[in-house]
């Protein structure tokens, strides 16, 4: 028996995919959103929340594999004591339970952003921790510290990979996370930055993760980053498939300092989310750079989707999902 949680969520329901296909048994939890309807009979849904120690511990019988995706993601600071609970408590308790269930192995989804560096020039990989210094995100200290109760479980025995992975793309809710980028680009959002990230298919996140789960790989990390490209190039990318107008508006810092803190008091007034936070403004207007080599020295056969596939897929597969 194999358990994910965070079923519901974009890299859950992909994971979920991908081992019903390969005919294994699925315990799958999920906090509010009840999973789709997978039309398997080897996949269990249970309702339990990560911070229920009494609900983890029934939910971890007969279970020998676990992948962790649950979290919240969020960059906005009013968020910041939900990301501590969930991602840090909730990992902890996520640990201990399967060390308690005597689980054979674990792979959990942490982040790039858990990773930091001193300054803008450095390439990114896995031997950079997140500092207090050089981190300025709440939510990459909560995935990193995250990652430091896997390690305190990898201490007391348990089997564990974390694999880091850069922006995921895939075919989610369009409302919310990643998946956010298409729907923007699909009501011709004018704007665009000259920002640079790493970006991933979550279908190669899914592969990923179960490599290294079937793997004999342990106590080791892995960033997943499968081309690092201006956000101008896929939000062009995404508008030509879906045959919408280019993001033609560029974006200066200036203007970004301004979008956040109008957005900051808008969302004082009207108790919603804000649109753009501090955070997500200097994302966008920054340069980030990964070195995704280890995961190739560890399975040498991996290979990632380009990143324009993804694009065409997942618009392809939105406009049949919203009829649009």
């Amino acid at each position: 028996m194999i358990l994910v949680t965070g079923g519901s969520g974009l890299v859950g329901k992909e994971l979920i995919t991908r081992l019903l296909a390969q005919g294994k048994k699925v315990r799958a939890i999920y906090n509010k959103t009840p999973l789709p309807d997978f039309g398997s009979d080897n996949l269990q849904q249970l309702q339990c929340n990560i911070l229920d120690v009494d609900g983890l511990s029934l939910a971890m019988q007969d279970v020998q594999y676990v992948y962790h995706c649950a979290a919240i993601v969020s960059f906005n600071p009013k968020k910041k004591h939900e990301l501590f609970k969930i991602n840090v408590e909730g990992t902890a308790n996520i640990v201990n339970a399967a060390i308690d269930a005597g689980v054979k192995k674990l792979v959990f989804v942490s982040s790039v952003s858990a990773l930091a560096r001193k300054n803008n020039e450095e390439i990114i990989n896995e031997k950079m921790f997140w500092l207090e210094r050089f981190g300025k995100s709440n939510y990459g200290m909560t995935k990193y510290l995250a990652e430091i109760e896997v390690w305190r479980g990898i201490g007391e025995g348990l089997e564990a990979v974390i694999v880091s992975p850069s922006i995921i793309l895939g075919a989610g809710n369009w409302e919310t996370g990643s998946s956010k980028f298409f729907k923007t680009v699909f009501d011709e959002f004018p704007w665009y930055s000259d920002g640079i990230n790493g970006f991933v298919d979550v279908r190669d996140v899914a592969k990923a993760m179960t490599a290294l789960m079937e793997s004999e790989i342990s106590g080791e990390r892995f960033i997943l980053s499968a081309q690092t490209m201006c956000y101008k190039d896929i939000f062009s990318l995404i508008a030509k498939s879906f045959k919408k107008r280019i993001p033609y508006k560029k974006v200066t810092p200036l203007m970004a300092k301004a979008a956040w803190r109008l957005e900051s008091i808008k969302s004082i007034f009207t108790g919603k989310e804000p649109l753009v936070t501090k955070e997500t403004a200097a994302t966008a207007l920054a340069t980030f750079e990964y070195d995704n080599s280890k995961l190739f020295q560890f399975i040498p056969d991996f290979k990632y989707l380009p990143i324009e596939q993804t694009i065409n897929d997942t618009c392809n597969f939105l406009s049949k999902k919203y009829n649009v």
